[in-house]
C-alpha cells in the first residue's frame, strides 16, 4: 500500500512516499481503505519537532503520521460486531499515539469509529473528527444554557466547530477572528464578533463563563480577566501555564485547565447524529491529493486555514 513515512522530524521534504506492506488487523479492529484525511495543528508541530514525534512514536521509526480517516471497511477482525465489510466509517484513530492514518489502508480499533451518515462525503467526514472531538470533549462536560462562552480563533478547525457546539448546548457566544472571516463565524450562529486585530477582546467583555482558548500566552492571561468568578477556561495549546496566569486565576477564582482530546467512539457517534441533523456542518477550505500531503502540512502552518485542510486518496 501507499504510505508517507518520517524517520526523523524537521521540514515537510522529510514526509517520504513509499510503498508498505498493508496492515493487519486485530481481533477488535477493522481494515479501512482510506478516502480522506483531515490534518490537524498537531500534524505539522509532531513533524517538525523531535520532542513531540519522540513523545508519541517513541523509537517506533520510520513513524506514519496522521489520526483522523474516513473512509471504506474492507476487512474486520474476528470479534469486530459494530461493522461490516463496505460500511463507510469515520474517526480520529489512537489518539494520543500512533494513528498510521497517512496510509491507503488504516488498522483502526472499532471502538473508535462511527458510521459516515448519509448524504455526507468522505471530505466532510474525515473533517468532523480531532477538531470536533475536541470542541464536543472541551464544551459539553463544562457549559450549560444561557451561559456567555467565549471561542478564541472562532474561524479555526477547532473554534468552528466550538461555535456550533457551544449554541447547540444553548450558550451566547462570543469569538473572536480577522475581520474577512466576521460573516463566516456568525453564520456559524456565533451571537457577537471581535475583530482582533482592531480591538482587544479584554477591553470590551466582561462576565464570560466559559473561554476556549487555543493560545496560552497573552491571550489567556487576559481571558482570565474577563471570565467571572467561578467561571472556567479550557486552553488547549500547553499544560503549562506561566505564573502570571496561575496567580490571576487564583485571585479572580478562575479554572484554568488544559484537556488533551482522546479518541471515542460514543463521541463519534454523537459527532454522526450531530452531522446527521445538521446541528454541525464542517468548512473545507482546501483538500489535497495524497501526493501533495506536503502542501497541505504548509496550508496548515501558514495559520491563514479557514475551517479544515483535507487531502484525499
Amino acid at each position: 500500500m501507499k504510505a508517507i513515512l518520517l524517520e526523523k522530524a524537521g521540514p515537510v521534504e522529510n514526509l517520504v512516499h513509499k510503498e508498505i506492506d498493508t496492515p493487519v488487523v486485530g481481533d477488535r479492529e477493522v481494515l479501512v481503505e482510506v478516502k480522506a484525511i483531515s490534518i490537524n495543528p498537531v500534524d505539522y508541530k509532531v513533524r517538525s519537532r523531535e520532542e513531540a514525534l519522540q513523545r508519541i512514536y517513541g523509537e517506533q521509526r520510520p513513524a506514519i503520521l496522521g489520526w483522523d480517516i474516513a473512509g471504506t471497511v474492507v476487512a474486520t477482525g474476528a470479534k469486530v460486531a459494530q461493522f461490516e465489510a463496505g460500511d463507510k466509517v469515520f474517526g480520529m484513530v489512537n489518539f494520543p499515539g500512533s494513528g498510521n492514518a497517512y496510509a491507503t489502508f488504516v488498522a483502526a480499533p472499532e471502538s473508535q469509529l462511527a458510521k459516515i451518515p448519509a448524504g455526507h462525503s468522505f471530505e466532510e467526514a474525515a473533517a468532523t473528527t480531532l477538531a470536533a472531538l475536541t470542541a464536543l470533549q472541551v464544551l459539553r462536560p463544562r457549559i450549560k444554557k444561557g451561559d456567555r462562552v467565549l471561542v478564541h480563533a472562532g474561524s479555526g478547525g477547532v473554534g468552528h466547530f466550538a461555535i456550533q457546539i457551544a449554541k447547540w448546548l444553548g450558550a451566547f457566544v462570543v469569538t473572536t477572528s480577522s475581520a474577512k472571516n466576521r460573516d463566516f463565524v456568525m453564520a456559524l450562529g456565533a451571537d457577537e464578533h471581535i475583530d482582533y486585530r482592531e480591538q482587544a477582546f479584554e477591553t470590551v467583555l466582561t462576565d464570560i463563563d466559559f473561554v476556549f482558548d487555543m493560545f496560552n500566552g497573552d491571550i489567556l492571561l487576559n481571558s482570565v480577566k474577563v471570565t467571572k468568578a467561578g467561571g472556567a477556561i479550557v486552553s488547549i495549546p500547553s499544560s503549562e501555564f506561566s505564573e502570571a496566569v496561575q496567580t490571576l486565576a487564583r485571585k479572580r477564582h478562575v479554572k484554568v485547565s488544559h484537556l488533551m482530546v482522546q479518541s471515542n467512539g460514543e463521541d463519534m457517534e454523537m459527532l454522526k447524529n450531530l452531522l446527521e441533523n445538521g446541528t454541525i456542518k464542517p468548512h473545507v477550505s482546501k483538500t489535497f491529493p495524497f501526493s501533495d500531503m506536503a502542501q497541505a502540512h504548509l496550508q496548515l502552518e501558514s495559520g491563514r486555514t479557514v475551517g479544515k485542510v483535507v487531502v484525499t486518496l
